[in-house]
């Protein structure tokens, strides 16, 4: 009997077993299967926005189009322009443009990476519509606050411990080939009280923040401090990631309101035709960069 129950015991065990390491190799083959489903190279360029509205047009124009969800973010690949590339959108904030940067860059391994959107502009000469190729960008909201106020300071880099620099410089050949793709793009133009007018293409400093600026006193603390020509909400996010594991990156804003008392309305009026100009310009710089 007590031989008949071990034997029992046993076939039991070796039953739960045969069916765990079955189960374990289904998932070992789909995981498998799926990394496999992700090309490690040949990606030009990795597309990132944060809202939808500022991807569409460049997700309109690519070719050969295929889709894959990884921890339940979309990711588009394809063609645009003889390139092939990855389009995501990362949603608004720092920790989401950087969740989505990582995972863009661990899975497709892009050579370059272009973020592209709208932004508030913190100069009185920018107007909606117009364009800011970054040069560099930083955090307008990471430092410490004691009785002096606010003081910014440096990110660490996890991996040296070693402190990060203040500003992240966007790659100088991506400034270049922005410019030149802004100097023969049929930007949209925008309507003003004294009719349309074509925006303009300036190069400057971005600051990223977790906090939408609708603030005439805090758009000019942020020119003042930092000398910052717009302020949005992820390309400083985006730009640590891709510094600290040495991407070349570019961030690419264009105005929709002055960060100012009336900022909201001005973002939601003068949203489309400022994505619309960003992602024109986003298409013509892909153009430009050497096929994989």
């Amino acid at each position: 009997m007590r031989m008949q129950r071990g034997l029992s015991r046993w076939f039991c065990f070796g039953a739960a077993l045969a069916v765990w390491l079955w189960g374990a190799a289904v998932l070992l083959t789909s995981f498998s299967a799926a990394q496999a489903a992700v090309p490690k190279t040949g990606f030009s360029a990795a597309v990132i926005g944060a809202l939808q509205q500022e991807l569409a047009a460049v997700e309109a124009r690519m070719t050969d189009k295929s889709e894959q969800h990884l921890m339940g973010i979309r990711f588009v690949t394809g063609s645009l322009n003889g390139r092939r590339v990855v389009l995501v959108r990362c949603g608004i904030g720092k920790v989401n443009a950087a969740m989505v940067t990582t995972l863009v860059l661990s899975r497709f391994h892009p050579r370059w990476v272009i973020f592209t959107g709208i932004a508030g502009g913190l100069r009185s000469d920018l107007a909606p519509g117009d364009i800011v190729i970054a040069t560099k960008v930083t955090y307008h909201d990471y430092g410490g606050v004691s009785a002096a106020g606010f003081a910014p300071s440096a990110t660490q880099d996890p991996v040296t411990g070693r402190k990060n620099p203040r500003f992240f410089a966007c790659d100088p050949r991506l400034v270049k080939a922005a410019e030149e793709a802004a100097a023969s793009a049929k930007l949209e133009r925008v309507a003003t009280s004294r009719g349309l007018r074509r925006p303009r293409v300036v190069k400057g400093v971005v600051v990223t923040g977790d906090v939408f600026v609708a603030s005439p006193a805090k758009a000019a603390e942020l020119r003042r401090i930092f000398g910052a020509d717009v302020v949005e909400m992820e390309g400083a996010a985006v730009a640590q990631i891709c510094w600290q594991q040495k991407v070349p990156f570019l961030i690419l804003r264009s105005v929709s309101d002055s960060a100012g008392k009336t900022a909201f309305i001005e973002m939601i009026r003068f949203l489309k035709g400022a994505a619309e100009n960003s992602a024109r310009i986003t298409m013509g710089l892909i153009s430009r960069l050497a096929p994989e």
